[in-house]
């Protein structure tokens, strides 16, 4: 395939090709009748309907914005991943969007709209719009560098032919993706439904123990620290990257010089509980537990280690305690807040209030909680080999490769 030509050729006769509208906070209005599409509505390849903005079919008149229609094709021209494109699938209210989301309605009887983001989306896509991005710490495309990126072009034909193959293999990953996301609220219900609303505590649990009470918790290991000349080795490192919701990162894992005896403080066991110590405040709570991953690892300062030492305590089910609206609310009461970043200390940590159900009941929990992340695992595999299985697809369709 390798009839080149750059997007804004190929929209030179499209219905639209245009930014959407600067639409600022004050023109802005909860009650208004139009529906304000965002950058977190564009996923990758999928419409994500997450914000709820509106405004004014008045101020949207006075501000000539430009209405959205199904079929649509929005590309955030902001990460991440940058350069991203959807298809709008439609909204029940009128929609316009944001200045940094590019609206394309290309001319139908020359362009399959599904053929074209798909094109954009591919890695091929995202090297020509990388090699077109502009900033640094705040990476954009404008919509004339969007329109420099070259793409192929074949036959409409053709591109519905593409544009198929390629819809049928991203519609199975959606559905495994689909499958991971109903296995945790499978999950949560199940905590619910064991345990109540660990907020009100309706079940009247025993919430008079606080965590430092039946856990040893410490900071980990800083980088920069001086070491003086003493003897060390590499070993394994753990940091706040790696310590997501429920689960870790461990691509990639970095490693980190220490003496024997920070080793032996720092090394992880088996069903350690790890929290970070800030980001986003509503990530606050946010952790997971050791599973003896990786041998020898260690943890950086910015992580905490919660190791149980009280027979009473479960820790699956503590894990989904401090994760829990209760933690959550508790943290965010609790953490320094400063830009958006949000953090909590040692201290604070000790003191949170704890619920104690019947260890039965913990472990019950425990049970079913393994036996679902077993079949999480096994979707989390299949769903490597249709993303394989798709990226294949698209060296294949578009191995014609995309000019500068």
């Amino acid at each position: 395939m390798s009839n080149l030509v750059p997007i804004a050729d190929a929209l030179a006769d499209a219905e639209v090709f245009t930014d959407g509208d600067w639409i600022e906070s004050k023109d802005q209005d909860p009650d208004g009748d139009v529906r304000l599409a965002q950058l977190a509505d564009i996923g990758d390849g999928v419409w994500i309907d997450k914000s709820a903005r509106f405004l004014t079919s008045e101020k949207a008149k006075q501000l000539r914005c430009t209405y959205l229609e199904p079929g649509d094709l929005l590309v955030a021209r902001m990460p991440d991943p940058l350069g991203r494109c959807c298809v709008f699938p439609g909204d029940p209210m009128p929609c316009v969007t944001v200045v940094d989301v590019c609206v394309i309605r290309p001319n139908q009887q020359k362009i399959d709209n599904r053929y074209l983001m798909q094109v954009i989306n591919s890695p091929h896509g995202r090297q020509g719009i990388a090699r077109h991005m502009t900033g640094t710490t705040r990476q954009r495309v404008s919509r004339k560098n969007l329109g420099k990126v070259q793409i192929p072009l074949p036959p409409l034909a053709e591109q519905k032919q593409i544009a198929g193959i390629l819809g049928a293999a991203d519609a199975l990953r959606a559905k495994r993706r689909e499958s991971l996301a109903q296995l945790g609220t499978l999950l949560q219900s199940t905590f619910l439904d064991i345990f109540g609303d660990p907020v009100t505590n309706p079940m009247g649990w025993d919430d008079s123990v606080n965590l430092g009470e039946v856990a040893d918790i410490i900071s980990g290991l800083t980088k920069g620290r001086k070491l003086n000349g003493q003897t060390t080795r590499e070993v394994p490192y753990l940091a706040v990257v790696n310590v997501q919701d429920r689960h870790l990162v461990l691509d990639p894992l970095k490693r980190i010089q220490a003496t024997e005896s920070e080793i032996q403080r720092y090394r992880l066991k088996n069903s350690d509980l790890l929290m970070t110590e800030g980001g986003d405040p509503d990530k606050l709570g946010r952790g997971t537990l050791w599973r003896d991953d990786v041998d020898e690892c260690i943890h950086q300062n910015h992580v905490f280690r919660v190791r149980l030492h009280d027979d009473g305590l479960e820790p699956v089910f503590l894990n989904w305690l401090v994760g829990s609206e209760r933690g959550k609310r508790y943290f965010f009461r609790q953490a320094k807040q400063t830009t958006g970043i949000a953090t909590i200390n040692l201290s604070q940590l000790r003191k949170f209030p704890l619920l104690r159900p019947s260890l039965d009941l913990q472990r019950r929990f425990a049970a079913i909680v393994e036996s679902v992340e077993q079949q999480k695992a096994h979707q989390r595999a299949h769903l490597a080999e249709l993303d394989a299985l798709f990226a294949s697809l698209q060296q294949r369709v578009f191995n014609g490769g995309f000019a500068a």
